[in-house]
């Protein structure tokens, strides 16, 4: 074996335990699961490439988030911001309305658990915290300028100090600091209070969580909209639009949905951004047709928000098939 192949065996053995949790930091930062797995990769040739140069003054760890949160940050120079529809500044929709997508707009993405180290599964093996990943956390992260996002996340999640972050950044402490307050003040008017989120682990909210599933395959929109809470919104990138209010959602699923009788939909659960969702499949010509991811935000009067990403290229990502056999 080489000293080279040597070297480059060392630095994976000590860098693969970290992948997960620099793909839910280039999640955060740049809002697409696409983009994160593209730049964790950018991140690791560019610390093979320099592993020669690392001394060992700060950990491994903190050496790549480094190199990490640098990636990002070019990567977003230029970029606009990835939102969801709710978050461009217009009013709930005519739920009636005729549909039409942005396919332009680069739309906000969901994240699975197991690429960013979130499941539910293992929790002795979770490397992130599902809170760190909530859909509505990482929409308003993108509001904030990206080296404000950047020190709000390396502060308050990661809990870096404010002179590792000034470091990084090539700034004063106090400029770290100045960003943080700024960063904190815009993400308190548009990111949701935590305990108003309600983890899937009760009994009451699982039983919700099966009359959800199954109010949708039976196609039965009385009982769907019964599962909202009052404030509701249901949105789906990538058209632009949003709804309000558990009877605006029943009017749209009735008026745009193209399911139309018991059957049509098929709900398989899958885990994205900590919290509950829905690989959804639409039956056509016999066959189950990927249709669309759908996450969900719960609370203890119910469903308070439902995301559906109508991006089939999500379904590998998620480990679900393109199609599913119609049962005989």
């Amino acid at each position: 074996m080489t000293t080279t192949t040597q070297a480059q065996d060392e630095f994976l053995r000590q860098a693969d335990p970290y992948r997960r949790e620099l793909t839910a930091h280039c999640y955060r930062m740049l809002g697409s699961i696409h983009d994160a797995e593209d730049l964790v990769q950018e991140t690791y040739l560019r610390a093979w490439r320099s592993y020669h140069t690392f001394e060992g003054r700060s950990s491994l760890r903190s050496w790549l988030y480094r190199i990490a949160t640098n990636v990002c940050l070019t990567a977003l120079e230029g970029r606009g911001r990835r939102p969801l529809p709710s978050g461009l500044g217009t009013a709930s929709a005519d739920p009636e309305a005729p549909l039409a997508e942005r396919t332009e707009v680069p739309w906000l993405e969901p994240a699975p658990d197991a690429m960013t180290g979130a499941s539910h599964a293992d929790p002795a093996a979770i490397v992130t915290s599902r809170e760190s990943v909530r859909l509505a956390l990482i929409a308003a992260l993108q509001h904030l300028p990206p080296r404000q996002r950047a020190v709000l996340i390396l502060r308050d999640v990661l809990k870096w100090r404010a002179a590792e972050v000034a470091e990084l950044l090539d700034v004063s402490t106090a400029a770290v600091n100045s960003m943080l307050q700024r960063a904190r003040a815009q993400l308190a008017t548009v990111a949701p209070a935590e305990d108003e989120v309600a983890e899937p682990t009760t009994r009451h909210q699982r039983d919700l969580l099966r009359r959800y599933v199954e109010a949708f395959e039976r196609y039965d929109v009385k009982a769907i909209v019964s599962l909202f809470t009052a404030d509701a919104v249901w949105e789906m990138p990538p058209f632009p639009t949003w709804y309000q209010g558990p009877d605006d959602i029943g009017r749209l699923i009735s008026a745009q949905c193209p399911a139309q009788r018991p059957g049509d939909l098929r709900l398989l659960p899958v885990e994205a951004n900590g919290q509950p969702a829905f690989a959804m499949y639409l039956r056509q010509d016999g066959v189950y047709h990927a249709f669309a991811i759908n996450v969900v935000t719960l609370t203890s009067a119910g469903v308070k928000h439902g995301t559906m990403f109508f991006d089939r290229s999500l379904f590998p990502l998620f480990g679900m098939p393109d199609t599913l056999p119609v049962a005989a």
